[in-house]
């Protein structure tokens, strides 16, 4: 690393190693900041799409823009630029916030014994898209409300109101798919 500046009896770094040198730790800082939040952005994108190209697609484009928006994003960065490639792809907060259709005559749904994962993936499908990400963002992924009410731009109160209707759907596609397994054995 050390070169001969061009002065007699000198040696010391060229501005041209210091510049290699500055590049090459941004590099390990940038793969390090992709490696500390790759899994969590794919995993909501998948989620989000039920699709793995479509969600590896949302992967780069997030992080592209995210590096595009500042050398070194920090998680908050990174949320904001996969929250933007969601709603390139998605109506987030554009359909009504509205309570699952229930027959007051039946009784809650019942679920029975251990959930299967399938069953899980397929009823997070069937959420309209901004309930589907509340739900992972909170349930999932354990985002506090006050973070995901900045992200989607929503007030604590619309997080939580959306996620209680999340989980209203959930248990009603959930015990849906048992009761059509038990019916069908």
């Amino acid at each position: 690393m050390y070169e001969f500046d061009g002065k007699p009896g000198r040696i010391g770094f060229t501005p041209v190693t210091v510049t290699e040198r500055a590049e090459e730790r941004l590099e390990d800082v940038q793969r390090d900041i992709y490696e500390s939040h790759r899994h969590r952005t794919f995993s909501i994108a998948y989620y989000m799409t039920g699709n793995e190209i479509e969600a590896e697609d949302i992967l780069t484009d997030t992080f592209v823009d995210a590096f595009r928006a500042t050398p070194k994003p920090q998680g908050e960065d990174v949320d904001q630029s996969l929250v933007g490639q969601l709603r390139e792809r998605f109506p987030l907060g554009e359909e009504p916030i509205e309570a699952p259709k229930t027959n007051p005559a039946d009784p809650a749904p019942q679920l029975s014994g251990s959930v299967r994962r399938t069953d899980l993936e397929e009823a997070v499908q069937t959420l309209p898209s901004t309930e589907r990400l509340v739900f992972l963002m909170r349930d999932v992924e354990g985002y506090q409300p006050g973070q995901v009410a900045k992200l989607l731009e929503m007030t604590e109160q619309q997080v939580n109101r959306t996620l209680f209707f999340a989980r209203m759907r959930m248990r009603q596609a959930l015990a849906k798919a048992q009761s059509d397994r038990q019916s069908a054995a």
